[in-house]
């Protein structure tokens, strides 16, 4: 099955989702600078979410440039993950709305881990496909940083019903630790489009 109606749905998907999520940003009435002061918990949460759904955009469109084929079940894989990426929006506006108080930050931290969790699933989900998505599987290898992005979620949702900028804080560190690009699957799809470059005949 052709991999390029689930890329084009993702990116119409995700592009809403940011869209969202700036329409929550409300205008002031008041044209002074410090009418912007009260909103600075809304803009903050922006902010981080805007980064994370930026990183699996990237991440995302790295790991479906390294897959030949997808399947059924790919799709609903795929479907799993925009879901929970859905719901970024809401509990992003509601983290800010009420200034990072415990309930929202823990169901942010919910659906951040719920969200890697099927990114995860999807991945592996295309590489237990078929043999034609091999790089995919080279790239990945075991997925050390994305076992340790779950725990530091679960963490973080912990650490929010005691305190909750703690759990914030946790949040902004596995971002910061995504915010580069997974180069492990570019280098591999390029590697691998050297190789059938040499093998093609002059």
């Amino acid at each position: 099955m052709n991999k390029n109606r689930l890329e084009a749905f993702s990116d119409g998907v995700i592009a809403i989702i940011i869209t969202i999520m700036v329409l929550e940003l409300k205008v002031p009435h008041n044209a002074s600078f410090n009418a912007l002061l009260p909103l600075w918990p809304v803009f903050m949460s922006y902010v981080l979410s805007f980064i994370y759904v930026g990183i699996y955009w990237s991440n995302h469109h790295h790991m479906m440039h390294a897959v030949d084929e997808v399947s059924g079940g790919v799709l609903w894989a795929n479907l799993h993950l925009l879901f929970w990426l859905s719901l970024v929006p809401f509990v992003t506006a509601w983290t800010g709305e009420n200034h990072f108080e415990t309930g929202p930050t823990v169901a942010y931290g919910f659906v951040l881990f719920m969200a890697a969790t099927a990114y995860s699933l999807l991945v592996r989900r295309l590489i237990a496909h078929h043999d034609k998505n091999t790089t995919l599987a080279d790239a990945i290898g075991e997925d050390r940083k994305g076992k340790i992005s779950l725990v530091l979620y679960l963490a973080g949702i912990v650490l929010s019903w005691f305190a909750a900028w703690a759990g914030f804080l946790v949040y902004v560190g596995v971002a910061v630790m995504w915010l580069i690009p997974d180069r492990r699957i570019e280098k591999k799809v390029v590697e691998e489009e050297q190789k059938e470059g040499e093998g093609a005949p002059s």
